[in-house]
């Protein structure tokens, strides 16, 4: 076939701008030297949401089921700025609900104390198991034994719900035809899981973000999550810490629905709560439930400590949620479905910075 020289030209302009711009995304994502799946869509123009699993293993070698990414994000300079592309999904979104109708109200709510069972200093917890005493300060009192090697991963981040979503712009009302829902990983709740690991990071921990949509069968999403979880602990045994993100999701009789905030260094935010199970009734084959319980209030401890006003009281509670996987493991949740996603961004940053801090008092210990 006779070439065209106009179009080999084309075709040659067109190759040297795109090995241009890898080479700037490789340049970017320092030494991993690779380009994250999100950035190869938005690179080549496929606009298409990644939807299959996508694991984001920080400062380790890659893995052949998964690839090794910086993501590209922009990473805020202050823990209250807003990441770049939040603002361009504030920006977009605002024209694109702008002749939405108003279907309900959201109301906002800030829970410290309010619902809790039993206080101990700041640290605030909600019992509603049947058979379980709890006493806070004895618990807060009894040693974590956890040893964290930052060099290696110590925390895995995944999520159940991962179609979870939030409302995309501020506003006090809510509109019928939009759903949160979304496996849009850029607006759900994956998007939050990495602004956490993305900080955990900066600070200088290895961290496995699962991006792994669970939820495609709601009813079975935690024997979904559960083998990923289980894949993930044999392939790395040395972590400890394990993080179901969810957002919850409160409508009350008359289409209310109301959304947990607080204003925290100047700035709006997500609260968040904490959920850690224990061994009674139907919940069997628990048997490590008071490590979980432990390590949940020394993290709300540390959180409300670095952050008042941040943290709902610890949910302890007759459930399991694949929280028996390790004695490090909690289901958090992250705001509302009527929380902003800036919000729940903006709590994430925070909730990474206090387990970072917890952490700290652990590192090389055995």
């Amino acid at each position: 076939m006779k070439k065209n020289s106009n179009t080999d030209k084309t075709h040659g302009i067109i190759s040297a701008a795109i090995a241009l711009l890898i080479a700037c995304a490789v340049f970017a994502t320092g030494s991993a030297g690779r380009i994250s799946v999100a950035m190869a869509a938005m690179m080549f123009g496929t606009g298409q949401p990644v939807t299959q699993a996508v694991m984001t293993v920080r400062n380790t070698p890659s893995s052949s089921e998964a690839e090794t990414a910086t993501e590209a994000h922009t990473k805020p300079t202050g823990i209250t700025d807003t990441p770049d592309d939040v603002k361009e999904i504030i920006r977009r979104y605002t024209e694109l609900f702008r002749n939405q109708k108003k279907d309900g109200s959201i109301k906002e709510l800030t829970y410290v104390t309010k619902g809790a069972t039993h206080t101990f200093g700041n640290v605030n917890v909600k019992n509603t198991t049947e058979t379980k005493t709890l006493n806070i300060e004895k618990v807060l009192s009894q040693p974590l034994e956890l040893s964290v090697d930052k060099s290696k991963p110590a925390v895995l981040i995944f999520h159940s719900h991962t179609s979870e979503g939030y409302e995309l712009i501020e506003r006090d009302w809510y509109a019928q035809d939009y759903t949160s829902r979304s496996n849009d990983e850029n607006i759900n709740i994956v998007r939050v899981g990495t602004e956490i690991a993305d900080y955990l990071t900066a600070l200088g921990y290895t961290v496995i973000h699962d991006k792994t949509i669970h939820d495609k069968s709601y009813n079975d999403s935690y024997p979904s999550s559960r083998k990923t979880v289980a894949k993930h602990l044999e392939e790395h045994p040395e972590i400890q810490i394990v993080l179901d993100i969810h957002r919850d999701s409160v409508t009350q009789s008359n289409g209310d629905k109301y959304k947990f905030t607080n204003t925290i260094g100047g700035k709006k935010a997500a609260q968040i709560m904490i959920i850690t199970g224990a061994e009674e009734g139907k919940v069997e084959d628990f048997p490590d439930w008071e490590y979980n319980l432990r390590f949940a209030l020394q993290l709300q401890k540390k959180c409300v400590e670095m952050f008042p006003g941040l943290m709902r009281p610890v949910l302890f509670s007759q459930r399991k949620y694949n929280m028996d996987m390790t004695r490090f493991s909690l289901l958090v949740e992250m705001g509302s479905e009527a929380n902003t996603l800036e919000e729940a961004c903006y709590s994430g940053r925070m909730l990474a910075s206090a387990l970072a801090s917890l952490m700290d008092d652990y590192c090389g210990k055995e």
